[in-house]
């Protein structure tokens, strides 16, 4: 008997030996994933040297950035703190264009409000797109909310805007919001043609809306030519809300997306999480003008402002530019 045991603990020890490398190698590899190849970079301050996310030649002055943001619940009381609303303006005007999710105004001033803030304090007229209050089937009303695309007009002309249609599949708690802009040069030439659908979704039911934002994009495709689609926003898509396992079985995680923000990344404000809630996803490289220059920019005063941090992307809006 005692024999028998000496050579199941003999086997036993080398079933070890031989699963624990693989087992370290597992653990060591499964953040990471072949889906996206991006530049990663904390933003410390608006200083040019700073916000650069890759060495490059292009200036500031050659590229529209584009920020995602949620600003947790922003309404009434938020918008009556004047030195928060200092802060997000001085943030918005770090870029061409910011785009807001979670704006909760039942009077739906507040975005008007917002948008005199902005032009009072910049050199250069931003214009707004405002969405309808998301959340329009009768079991996604308590979760009803606005969002906002905050653009420089030198920068961008507003096209067409709608909620997507949810009403057939109800497959979101907050409808996306489509919005389609014409992207100039530093001349005023128009050079591209962008559509951007932005979404903020239901935590619990992160993985699902992530995954049908696949079919959004899909349904856009079939009524329209253009193929330079970016789809952002605070996905929810990490930490407890989604794994990088859920999320590599979905469409949207296919090769033909190209997905900025990977799942190593930290969005978020409070130094006890660290998630890749907000998202930047591009069907293209808009004609090879997005270099993979992004960022997440840190250069907030604390918790009052949101929870989460802006995230942002540059694209090239030099008339030369060659695909």
């Amino acid at each position: 008997m005692a024999r028998h045991d000496s050579v199941l603990q003999g086997v036993m020890l080398v079933a070890l030996l031989i699963l624990f490398p693989m087992t370290i190698q597992l653990l060591v590899h499964q953040d990471e994933s072949p889906l996206w190849k991006t530049v990663y970079v904390e933003v410390e301050s608006d200083e040019e040297d700073d916000v650069d996310a890759r060495s490059e030649s292009l200036s500031r002055e050659d590229v529209a950035r584009i920020a995602t943001f949620n600003i947790k619940i922003f309404g009434e009381t938020k918008m009556g703190k004047a030195d928060v609303i200092s802060e997000l303006v001085d943030i918005t005007l770090r870029y061409d264009m910011v785009v807001i999710q979670e704006i909760k105004d039942l009077d739906q001033t507040v975005p008007y409000d917002f948008l005199d803030a902005i032009n009072a304090e910049s050199n250069e007229t931003y214009g707004l797109v405002l969405s309808e209050r998301s959340g329009q089937q009768e079991d996604d009303q308590s979760g009803q909310e606005q969002y906002a695309f905050y653009y420089r007009t030198s920068r961008f002309v507003a096209e067409s805007s709608w909620l997507h249609n949810d009403s057939e599949l109800d497959e979101f708690q907050r409808e996306p919001f489509i919005s389609t802009f014409k992207m100039l040069s530093k001349n005023g030439t128009i050079i591209e043609d962008i559509t951007l659908i932005t979404v903020h979704t239901k935590p619990a039911q992160a993985v699902n809306e992530t995954a049908s934002l696949h079919n959004v994009v899909e349904t856009y495709k079939t009524n329209s030519s253009d193929s330079d689609i970016i789809v952002l926003g605070d996905f929810n898509a990490d930490c407890s809300y989604a794994s990088s396992y859920d999320l590599n079985q979905l469409e949207i995680r296919n090769p033909e997306y190209i997905w900025v923000v990977p799942d190593s990344a930290d969005t978020t404000y409070s130094e006890n999480t660290h998630c890749a809630y907000d998202r930047i996803v591009l069907t293209s490289d808009v004609d090879g003008r997005f270099f993979e220059r992004w960022g997440v920019d840190r250069n907030m005063s604390g918790s009052d402002v949101s929870d989460h941090f802006p995230v942002w992307f540059d694209l090239d809006i030099r008339e030369d530019v060659q695909e």
